[in-house]
């Protein structure tokens, strides 16, 4: 399933998001300055399992490295995600000019 989505980031929302049969998935988050705050990944209840989450996740985080900001996953899949993809690790450490 997960190679057929089609991830589209919201900015007016603040999410990431991607429809399934009329539902939607979602990564929420909040930018302060500088740095993005993952709040919530959310996938409709029969979804779940199929990698969906880990898509919208790894748009985020590619989106936030685009940007150069500093991820701050307040939700805990966001944070398992970054423990499960070190190369993820470096965007939650604070850069600082």
């Amino acid at each position: 399933m997960e190679e057929n989505l089609k991830v589209v980031h919201n900015p007016e929302q603040n999410r990431f998001e991607v429809e399934l049969e009329g539902q939607l998935a979602k990564l929420d988050y909040l930018v302060d300055g500088d740095s993005i705050i993952m709040t919530h990944v959310g996938v409709p209840y029969e979804f779940r399992g199929h990698g969906v989450a880990g898509v919208i996740t790894k748009a985020g985080l590619e989106y936030a490295k685009s940007k150069s900001l500093r991820v701050i996953p307040m939700c805990s899949y966001v944070a398992a995600y970054i423990r499960r993809n070190p190369q993820y690790a470096e965007l939650t450490k604070y850069q600082g000019n």
